[in-house]
């Protein structure tokens, strides 16, 4: 694959049998030359894997939520969390929410903490 002015090619090869999550991959390339259209459907197709951890496939941590079709949501929950957490950095006044947060993530809370 090229960049620039000059011609450029892509050679899509696949050894059989060609599986399933191959297929919807060779198709997505086929069918489309951008990237992030590209990139959402390995990302539909894999899974994002964990937010904080090492896994880098597979299902993540929400339990209910699609990373994809629920992107708006997520960001308006992400945004009024860090508006909570920037009235009460420690959660002081919403005890529940605190401990259900410390339950859900158990030893992964203090990724959460700065300074």
């Amino acid at each position: 694959m090229g960049r620039g002015g000059s011609q450029s090619y892509c050679f899509l090869l696949a050894y059989e049998p060609v599986g399933e999550d191959a297929t919807r991959r060779l198709d997505i390339m086929v069918k489309s030359s951008d990237g992030f259209k590209i990139a959402e459907e390995d990302l539909s197709i894999r899974g994002p894997g964990e937010f904080f951890g090492t896994r880098q496939a597979g299902m993540p941590d929400l339990k209910i939520a699609n990373i994809i079709r629920d992107a708006r949501l997520l960001d308006t929950a992400r945004k009024e969390a860090f508006a909570l957490t920037d009235k009460d950095s420690e959660l002081n006044s919403f005890p529940e929410l605190k401990k259900g947060l410390e339950m859900f993530w158990k030893g992964k809370i203090e990724l959460f903490k700065t300074g």
